[in-house]
């Protein structure tokens, strides 16, 4: 006999997801704001940081334009990130909810319904945020005294203008779309699977008992910190090139000299490996990925968390 479902309690789960997935990216990616921008500024060669390292780099932006200067581009990421991580979050559950219960749960594929789902939810954000995230990467790219954009109103008129419209907001989608899949699929498997085995296996070092709202045993800080470093370590591991890819893409226009990278995933694939080989041009900044791979993963979980129980009815 089917089950009925409430309705009522349907959407409650939605809204409880969308808003506790939002807070939750927001506040991780403002924590980790000022490794992104230096990031972008590796992945690119910018002409001023790219002779420097992580924390030269960032030591520099304070130094040449300002403490602030950490921040570029975290307007139009919180702009973004709320509807991403929201849309990430809810439809990870979702999907997760309802493939547990078509995937056979056999040995060989035990939890691949979690890297279904993983995989299926960055996709479904992606497509809604990408132009935010093209904007967000031109103005974290500007440098003090240089600036070609005002804000995120000014870069998405000025790029639909004069690069070719909608298009333009899109360029470097590809490879981020073809990077979501192992990046959203390998770092929910990981993290479920790397959270079964502490539950399962040391339960009195990694877990605590949890309040009424929630039941059951939840990771402790340092438990989340390390499922969620090696989750996000495992899957930016496996799509990183493609995360270089796009950003080079993305800023391609910005300057002549770098429009050779605008012409398509694998030209600029290519010519990024001949330019700059594997180590500075392939995984060009991938140690800030494994120094940010911590505090965001478990921060976002752990808010994720935390706003789900907050909005109990």
């Amino acid at each position: 006999m089917a089950v009925k479902r409430d309705p009522n309690t349907n959407m409650e789960f939605v809204f409880k997801n969308l808003l506790a997935g939002g807070v939750a990216g927001m506040c991780s990616k403002t924590t980790v704001a000022p490794l992104d921008r230096i990031k972008i500024l590796l992945q690119a060669h910018s002409t001023h940081y790219k002779h420097l390292g992580v924390f030269s780099g960032l030591h520099n932006i304070v130094r040449k334009e300002s403490f602030l200067a950490l921040y570029k581009g975290n307007g139009a990421q919180m702009v973004r990130i709320f509807p991403y991580a929201a849309i990430q979050f809810t439809s990870f559950e979702i999907y997760k909810k309802y493939l547990g219960s078509i995937i056979p749960s056999t040995t060989f594929i035990k939890h691949s319904d979690k890297f279904v789902a993983g995989a299926a939810a960055g996709v479904s954000a992606v497509f809604l945020t990408y132009p935010l995230d093209t904007i967000r990467a031109r103005l974290a790219f500007q440098v003090t005294g240089e600036h070609k954009y005002t804000g995120i109103v000014h870069t998405a008129i000025t790029i639909f203008k004069s690069e070719g419209g909608v298009r333009a907001l899109y360029r470097g989608f590809v490879p981020t779309l073809m990077g979501m899949v192992p990046y959203a699929g390998f770092s929910f498997y990981c993290f479920e699977m790397m959270k079964f085995v502490c539950m399962k296996y040391s339960p009195n070092y990694t877990c605590k008992k949890c309040d009424k709202n929630t039941g059951g045993l939840v990771l402790n800080i340092p438990a989340k910190l390390l499922c969620g470093g090696f989750a996000g370590a495992v899957a930016q591991s496996f799509s990183y090139p493609l995360d270089v890819t796009r950003r080079r893409m993305q800023l391609a226009m910005m300057v002549p000299e770098t429009a050779k990278f605008g012409m398509g995933m694998l030209k600029t694939l290519s010519l990024i490996y001949r330019e700059n080989g594997i180590v500075r041009g392939l995984y060009r900044g991938m140690s800030i990925n494994y120094l940010r791979a911590c505090p965001m993963f478990s921060t976002v979980d752990k808010l994720r968390l935390k706003c789900k129980s907050t909005l109990k009815c």
